[in-house]
């Protein structure tokens, strides 16, 4: 407590203390003044660094993301280039239609539900396809929803589109593929599709975005830079609800570049006809260039489907129909040759020394090899080595491929264009196999048996060729010794033509080329040929019949013992091959047929004796377009049968 000594000194502390407060309130209100003033600094310079970074440092981008919402741009989407045949023919078009294009901005989940519901489309699909393309275009890029609109589509859009509906929505003109009906070449051409996702990681496609249309298969995919175009774009200004009010410029699309095919479209239509409704491949050749005149393969599929963006429902359909409709058997089915890997067997048997011209040999119905007995086709007694090709016999050849060895067959399978692929310009072409010493050991870690040996010298065994690798080995045997690579493309317009293809050469002996031929003339030309009936008047054909076994002779006598007892087994069916060429001087086209199940070579020959005969029919006098009223029914769908 304190103690005053008078009144004046109460007064005075009394005063000091006031002065007090009112320094403490002075310093308090300085302190403030101060913190605001320092943040009035702070906030200004903030500002003053957020519109430098704004109008300076990023100014153009931020004046690009300004113009892309004044300015929306739209492609012009660019025709791919045409398919041609040899003479000029139109096999593939487009047709003019019209797609649905969506744009991101200026409108929201509820109008598409709406446009979902009006254009038949399920609006998941639709939420999740403007998703996915977000990752790759640029939002101010319209994304085609639906193609091919109808009319009653495009009154819809039409009348929906404006300030107050749905400005979002754009018509295009887009250009779908047209191909052939009933799958016409089909295997040749393959098709068109939106590149996928796993395509777009892959190097092949990288320079491609969503959306993209490219091809998928075939032609259409081996050519797919040369056939397809450069879209254009047509960049227009829009008010804030996204409407269009002008044009600002508008580039042109370029189109694809044409190619032309070595194919001949009378002959792909008569191998068509000759393999319909039969599972197989049919291959023609010019053995002399290499160029590929027909190539069917069967059961086909419709490219049309996938021109536009196919149905689930259709795809499940093709992917499991177990026909494998998509699989190009001409140049994908490595399947045994049979008999007609004899000629080469012949040759390679001649070119050794191992044989001669005048080689006899007994048929007994067969004969046994390293305690096997291997069983012929027929007796034949003693055949010579003309009337060993002409028949087919095989304990002919079974003594033949032991003396020679796998391992020379083998390199003269390998000479022959065997074992590997002809290099033709489609994707997917299968490799093939021709067994040896060293690739068991390789691939099995065992030995080669002699018995082995005797089973691939009549083209059975682990042997396996496709169509097109046996047209194309017997066409250079027949030759002389010269193979051309097989080749569709004939010419890209408006390019520099193609240069000069030069073919792999092989010194054979000539007698022996004519010795072999001569054997080949007599299954078609001479009585107890296994193919006379792919004789023709006025044209020396020359061929080889084959038979490939699917399963043991064994296995199918138990099948056809149980089948008799009224079993219910699937009975397996032996594969048919035929390989014709002709004429037997210099010839001029060779022709391999497939048909899977056929039984018995002699059921291909007719195959092959069609083909050959229209290539010769065309070049008769006064034949040229003979055939053109039918091709046109074949290729639009109103035609059946050959007339």
């Amino acid at each position: 407590m304190a103690i005053y000594s008078s009144s004046s000194d109460r007064e005075k502390d009394k005063e000091s203390e006031a002065f007090q407060v009112l320094r403490d309130d002075a310093a308090f209100a300085a302190g403030r003044i101060l913190f605001f003033q320092y943040f009035c600094v702070a906030v200004v310079a903030y500002l003053a660094v957020g519109y430098w970074n704004l109008q300076v440092t990023r100014g153009d981008y931020f004046s690009g993301l300004s113009e892309r919402n004044r300015i929306r741009s739209y492609p012009l989407l660019a025709p791919r280039g045409k398919i041609l045949d040899r003479q000029g023919r139109v096999i593939v078009d487009n047709n003019s239609t019209f797609s649905l294009m969506l744009g991101r901005e200026g409108f929201d989940g509820a109008q598409v539900k709406s446009i979902s519901t009006a254009l038949h489309l399920d609006y998941d699909e639709v939420t999740e396809r403007l998703r996915r393309f977000a990752k790759s275009r640029a939002r101010s890029t319209p994304i085609t929803i639906k193609e091919q609109l109808t009319q009653s589509e495009l009154a819809f859009v039409e009348a929906h589109k404006g300030r107050d509906m749905i400005p979002a929505m754009e018509v295009a003109q887009d250009h779908r593929r047209a191909y052939p009906r009933n799958g016409f070449s089909a295997h040749i051409l393959g098709y068109t599709g939106e590149v996928s996702e796993y395509e777009l990681d892959s190097a092949e496609f990288a320079r491609y975005r969503q959306g993209d249309v490219i091809g998928k298969a075939g032609l259409e995919r081996q050519f797919n830079d040369q056939l397809m175009g450069v879209d254009g774009e047509r960049r227009v200004m829009v008010d804030h609800l996204g409407n269009e009010q002008e044009m600002i410029d508008k580039i042109e699309p370029v189109a694809g570049r044409s190619i032309q095919l070595t194919i001949d479209l009378d002959l792909q239509a008569v191998a068509e006809l000759a393999l319909r409704d039969r599972r197989g491949a049919v291959v023609a050749l010019d053995p002399r260039t290499g160029e590929v005149l027909a190539m069917v393969s069967g059961p086909s599929y419709d490219p049309n489907k996938f021109a536009g963006r196919i149905r689930r429902k259709e795809w499940d359909e093709i992917r499991s129909n177990p026909e494998n409709p998509m699989f190009n058997r001409a140049i994908q089915a490595a399947l045994a040759p049979g008999s007609t890997f004899k000629p080469i067997m012949a040759l390679a048997g001649l070119e050794t020394g191992v044989i001669t011209d005048e080689s006899k040999a007994y048929c007994r119905g067969g004969a046994s090899y390293y305690g096997t007995f291997r069983k012929c086709h027929s007796t034949h007694g003693e055949v010579s080595f003309t009337r060993a090709i002409q028949a087919s016999c095989d304990v002919f050849f079974y003594e033949l491929g032991d003396r020679l060895r796998v391992d020379r067959i083998a390199e003269y399978a390998f000479m022959a264009g065997l074992g590997h692929r002809t290099g033709i310009d489609l994707p997917a072409e299968a490799d093939g196999l021709v067994p040896s010493t060293r690739w068991k050991i390789r691939t099995s870690r065992k030995r080669w048996f002699a018995g082995e040996t005797i089973s691939v010298a009549i083209g059975q065994g682990a042997l396996t060729v496709t169509p097109l690798q046996l047209a194309h080995a017997i066409g250079g045997l027949a030759l002389g010794g010269e193979w051309y690579q097989p080749h569709l493309l004939r010419e890209v317009l408006g390019e520099a033509p193609l240069a000069p293809r030069e073919p792999r050469r092989f010194k054979l002996d000539p007698a022996n080329v004519a010795r072999v031929l001569a054997g080949m003339s007599a299954v078609v030309n001479l009585p107890g040929g296994t193919a006379t009936n792919a004789q023709l008047p006025n044209v020396e054909v020359c061929g080889k019949t084959g038979t490939a076994q699917l399963i043991s002779n064994k296995l199918a006598q138990a099948r056809r013992e149980a089948i008799r007892r009224g079993a219910d087994i699937e009975a397996a069916v032996d594969n048919a091959w035929f390989v014709g060429l002709a004429p037997r001087e210099k010839p001029e086209i060779v022709v391999a047929a497939l048909y899977e199940g056929g039984a018995h070579g002699d059921r291909a020959a007719p195959i092959v004796r069609d083909v050959i005969k229209a290539y010769f029919d065309k070049k008769k006098p006064g034949s040229r377009g003979k055939d053109e009223p039918f091709l046109a029914m074949w290729l639009t769908g109103d035609g059946g049968e050959r007339p």
